[in-house]
């Protein structure tokens, strides 16, 4: 490890800019803990993944960063999925192991795995986590069928009338359709609607549903497996929705439970032309696979399922041990109940089972990703707000939040009649039934870019106006800036690629937790908290990589630190020290501007409670080094920091080389960062593509205490 600051000059052979920034101390600035504005969120693995990867070893590295909050992600709510969060329960059918499941709140053991169970009575074609399921609507067999959830039904909801529920088939290109073929279950709709989507795709903000010529259907009796004539000549069209208004409230045999009979069921779906001899030809292909069958997704579906249904392939580290390890640091721990593919009875007895616990929870965070599950935003809030109403009736003290959404900018297509904004209706619809109350938190996750092959430079230039873009309008949408705002899982990309595994992934995780903490923000969990090994999921040009604190060897043990490990490792033990006392935020930028006008440097400054000023800068020039002049300014006058000599942390390409090797690529160079003294009044050497802390006391500039304090 080099001392001196000629290592960081050394280290560049680019061409320098002069640069400065002025960190202005009367203006607008956040007091944070570190302790409790950054951490890790922890998911569900694969098979076997949880005692291969959450070992000793693992779990002291992963702790040895410092991020001390935890929030535990829900991959079955991404799977469509139930979540057993323990074995020991009680199906509303016992006798035949089948039914709406709800863990016991005293079980007698406490195992390291629990489990997500597939639902049956899917409609969705693909799905967010392993999407190895398919839809029941078109899988070729008359004997499966799709339901709605009946917990949206007005018996649970308390709404005056039922909210429709309906299916959109998605075809790749256009089709000639006149006629439907619809196998009913039971309960059928009496009342229903067949439409087509006008516009050129499902962004075309000009589109809107249309009813197909035949118009609004009723039936008075079970139709079975019916043929619906839908215009009188085809009309070309890539997306049609059948719109179920009125239910048949009728179940297949006698039952005791009313959730049988609500909502609706439909057996096999076909759309296609009627021949001249009046044979029905059908577009839409069939078959039990989502590679085979057409694209199908539904409002919501059934969490009715059976004990055969378990999903071993999926794994959700149990809540025990994730305690019994110590991954909350000793601190709160966010933890998520499922809610669009769960009851709330099973909510209810997962917060009660925490209480009795006496485990450190303070927020519960209701569903995960609603907005990318394709479901109504009102149809959310009856779900949330019936969770809400039996988590509280047992656990009153815990706060309750979420929707964790997708994207805090997700369209609310296929549902886009009451407007655009999915968080806009949501909350809306909240405020309206006087419950906004009940929405302690909002949460939402945050993966900046989906094409990982654009150029680095410009991604991470890009990164803080769209972060600006996604709070502006979350908050224009009526998201309450008085409840605290969390980011419950930051990355670069939702696709894995090389991009993630490069030294600018350092500089994205800094950026995101500066600037969102500068704005306001209340914690950021960064994602890749486990140690993982490279992959590539959708571009080829991306090559291979991830998220990840440590790559690990073939065995699941940690070999090699990340730049992500380094950037949240300096943001914890440099940046942010001591992590569990409050700092003053302060946000700036750099002169040196791109040809887009966006600041090539940012600062990120804090004023400890000891005097010492501890800045952040990310030189986000791929082309060039910056020798950075900083100026410190506020109401007792301006002076060149650092003032004395200042104690510098520095990671670059200098102590990192990524070896591209495909799924074995690995670092070639790994170092950690490089520390090195600068005397007073020296500009800071920035190599290109790098991440800096600098820490100093202030002089007299910083003698007078901002207002903000």
């Amino acid at each position: 490890m080099a001392a001196g600051p000629s290592f960081s000059r050394a280290s560049s052979t680019r061409a320098i800019v002069r640069d400065a920034v002025i960190i202005d101390l009367a203006g607008s600035s956040h007091v944070i803990v570190p302790d409790n504005a950054l951490g890790a969120a922890l998911d569900g693995m694969q098979l076997g993944q949880v005692a291969k990867i959450l070992t000793p070893r693992n779990l002291a590295l992963m702790k040895s960063v410092g991020l001390r909050r935890t929030t535990y992600r829900l991959r079955t709510e991404l799977g469509i999925e139930a979540w057993h969060w323990n074995e020991e329960g009680q199906w509303s059918d016992p006798t035949r192991s089948q039914g709406y499941w709800t863990s016991s709140d005293h079980p007698s053991s406490h195992p390291d795995v629990t489990w997500g169970y597939s639902l049956p009575r899917r409609g969705d074609t693909i799905d967010q986590a392993n999407d190895t399921g398919y839809s029941r609507l078109d899988d070729g067999d008359r004997a499966s069928f799709w339901k709605s959830n009946p917990y949206l039904d007005r018996r649970f909801t308390g709404r005056p009338a039922n909210r429709p529920q309906w299916v959109v088939v998605s075809f790749e290109t256009p089709q000639q359709i006149d006629a439907a073929n619809i196998a009913w279950a039971l309960p059928y709709a009496t009342a229903f609607d067949i439409q087509y989507w006008s516009g050129r795709d499902e962004f075309d903000r000009a589109g809107r549903w249309v009813d197909f010529p035949v118009g609004p259907q009723s039936r008075d009796r079970f139709p079975g497996d019916e043929v619906i004539r839908l215009a009188p000549a085809p009309l070309a069209v890539r997306f049609v929705r059948i719109l179920l208004t009125q239910s048949s409230d009728t179940a297949p045999s006698p039952t005791d439970d009313v959730r049988d009979r609500l909502g609706y069921a439909i057996a096999e779906v076909g759309l296609g032309v009627l021949s001249p001899d009046g044979a029905f030809v059908d577009a839409v292909r069939h078959g039990a696979g989502r590679n085979i069958q057409t694209q199908v997704n539904v409002s919501s579906t059934d969490p009715w399922h059976r004990a055969i249904d378990r999903d071993p392939q999926t794994e959700q580290p149990s809540l025990d041990l994730i305690f019994r390890d110590g991954l909350n640091g000793g601190l709160p721990l966010m933890v998520p109940v499922g809610v669009f593919y769960d009851t709330p009875e099973n909510a209810a007895a997962e917060a009660s089972y925490i209480q009795r616990r006496g485990w450190p929870v303070r927020r519960l965070e209701l569903g995960e990703e609603p907005d990318g599950q394709f479901i109504a935003p009102e149809d959310y809030a009856d779900l949330y707000l019936e969770a809400a109403r039996r988590i509280r009736s047992v656990a009153p003290e815990l706060e309750l939040g979420g929707p964790s959404m997708q994207g805090a900018l997700t369209d609310t297509w296929p549902v886009p009649e009451s407007g655009r904004s999915w968080i806009g209706r949501f909350v809306a619809d909240l405020r309206a039934r006087g419950a906004l109350d009940q929405l302690q938190f909002f949460s939402f996750e945050h993966y900046a870019f989906d094409d990982v092959c654009e150029p680095l430079g410009k991604m991470l230039r890009d990164e803080t106006q769209l972060l600006d873009r996604i709070l502006d309008r979350t908050i224009a949408a009526g998201v309450p800036t008085t409840v605290p705002w969390v980011i419950s899982e930051y990355g670069l990309s939702p696709f894995a690629g090389r991009a993630m595994s490069l030294v600018p992934s350092a500089l994205f995780s800094a950026d995101v937790v500066g600037h969102f903490l500068s704005r306001g923000g209340n914690i950021a969990f960064m994602f890749g908290d486990t140690p993982g090994w490279p992959s590539n999921q959708a571009f080829p040009c991306a090559g291979f990589g991830d998220m990840m604190l440590f790559e690990a060897d073939a065995t699941g043990q940690s070999r090699w630190p990340m730049p992500m490990y380094f950037a949240e490792k300096m943001m914890m033990r440099d940046w942010g020290a001591p992590a569990d006392q409050p700092h003053t935020l302060w946000a700036s930028s750099g002169e040196a501007r791109d040809a887009q006008g966006r600041p090539m440097v940012l600062a990120y400054a804090l004023r400890r409670g000891d005097g010492t000023l501890s800045v952040m800068l990310l030189n986000r020039d791929e082309d060039a080094a910056h020798d950075m002049t900083l100026r410190v300014s506020s109401a007792g006058g301006s002076a060149t920091f650092p003032g004395a000599t200042a104690s510098v942390v520095q990671y670059s390409a200098a102590q990192y080389e990524w070896l591209d090797l495909g799924p074995k690529s690995r670092p070639t160079r790994d170092r950690p960062p490089t520390r090195f003294r600068v005397p007073p009044g020296e500009a800071i050497h920035l190599p290109a593509m790098s991440l800096t802390v600098v820490t100093a006391r202030l002089g007299d500039a910083g003698a007078a205490r901002p207002a903000a304090e």
